[in-house]
């Protein structure tokens, strides 16, 4: 007898990201060589924690901070985020307009609870992380919109303008993951005036058009490039966006669950009490050490040698793909401008192993080069794109910098082997 549970539940597909990389660590466990290029996580003997954040976590557990913390986080820490936000964006937020939770998913999660109703019409782009198991909790009706290699599977004002009609949220991520790409200045200027206009249409009883905003991985980005955000440019759009920051990504700090929303008092309000009864509260000794981190001198000296390890590790890989594809094997990369990813195309579907077996979907190519070169990567599929995508999310999170060589080595025995279809 099959025992029946809520709709949502039985429908819900559970993270495929997650699937992965718990069956690749498995196989490693067990002896497996596997080049592992698939969670967005970080190898803390390769990307270690800040050892001064590592020491004041101790140092504040030895203290005994280990009972609940507030429900909208520890007033310390919204102090240093608001300051945070403040100097290095110029975002005039409130300590009162901050909510801390336990990461950033938890936070994206409330975002949707708390501004779309089971029907409401939500707009993102595709590929993107999670938006389509959001939308699934909470009913929402889903418009993913897929994006173009060409702009760097960034969305264009063009693309979204005929969607945003009634919806009630647009979820956007600069640097996005999965790409490993950034919005420029016009790209997300001409967007956000699109976001504007559509609530100046809106008449007072209508519910606006909200705008989330994961930044979360803004302090890593590539040489030159600037990180840009909606209130840089349109101040009016206070009122409707939401941004989901935290210490995950820039500061190697995944496991430690630290994250925040910054955005208008009649938003954080309501999260802070959906958030009150779910408990998804960050650890207080992690939250208190955060609080003095964020304000001290060794946060950005910190911060940019991370940003220059990770780089050196994406355009490695970029320098190196760019050589493979130059030698004529099936393989294509857009140049990563910001967080720890890069986009990369096998167009080797519908080739056939040297066994003989069809590469007829994103995860028969996966499963190849995995067996092939013991290189896991994620397909896009994996964040929205059909079965037929061959592109891939490659993450640099856990690859030491004298393995690049032996993984685009690897890759390369690998994709020699594939037979072409003849066209």
């Amino acid at each position: 007898m099959s025992l029946r549970l809520s709709q949502m539940a039985e429908r819900l597909i559970g993270s495929e990201i997650i699937r992965l990389g718990n069956e690749i660590s498995r196989r490693i466990r067990a002896g497996e060589r596997i080049f592992n290029l698939t969670i967005g996580d970080f190898d803390p003997k390769v990307f270690p924690i800040p050892p001064e954040l590592r020491d004041l976590i101790i140092r504040y557990y030895h203290a005994g901070h280990t009972n609940y913390p507030p429900a909208e986080g520890i007033p310390e820490l919204r102090q240093s985020i608001a300051q945070l936000l403040r100097h290095q964006l110029s975002l005039p937020f409130t300590e009162e307009e901050i909510q801390v939770a336990g990461g950033a998913r938890p936070l994206i999660y409330t975002i949707y609870q708390t501004v779309v109703d089971a029907g409401d019409k939500v707009v993102f782009p595709i590929p993107s992380w999670n938006n389509n198991h959001y939308c699934h909790l909470c009913g929402a009706t889903a418009v993913a919109l897929p994006t173009l290699p060409e702009n760097n599977f960034m969305p264009t004002a063009a693309q979204l303008a005929p969607h945003l009609k009634d919806a009630v949220l647009l979820a956007l991520c600069s640097p996005l993951n999965p790409t490993g790409t950034c919005f420029n200045s016009d790209q997300l200027r001409d967007i956000c005036a699109l976001v504007l206009e559509e609530n100046r249409r809106r008449n007072s009883s209508s519910k606006p058009l909200y705008l989330l905003y994961d930044q979360i991985y803004w302090p890593l980005r590539s040489e030159g490039v600037e990180h840009v955000h909606p209130l840089a440019f349109f101040p009016e759009l206070a009122p409707y966006v939401i941004y989901v920051d935290g210490l995950s990504k820039s500061l190697a700090a995944t496991g430690l669950r630290v994250g925040w929303a910054a955005g208008p008092l009649h938003v954080i309000n309501r999260m802070r009490a959906i958030l009150g009864h779910i408990g998804a509260w960050a650890p207080r000794a992690e939250q208190s050490a955060a609080a003095d981190y964020l304000s001290s001198p060794h946060l950005w000296p910190f911060i940019q040698q991370m940003n220059q390890a990770v780089q050196l590790r994406q355009r490695a890989f970029y320098e190196g793909l760019r050589k493979l594809q130059a030698q004529g094997l099936p393989v294509e990369v857009i140049q990563p401008t910001g967080g720890i990813y890069l986009s990369v195309r096998f167009p080797v579907r519908n080739g056939l192993t040297p066994e003989g077996a069809s590469l007829d979907t994103a995860s028969h190519i996966a499963e190849y080069l995995l067996a092939a070169s013991a290189v896991a990567v994620v397909p896009f599929t994996a964040f929205g794109l059909p079965a037929s995508t061959d592109w891939f999310r490659i993450s640099v999170g856990t690859c030491r910098l004298e393995d690049v060589d032996t993984i685009l080595f690897q890759l390369k025995k690998g994709l020699e082997g594939i037979k072409l279809p003849s066209h």
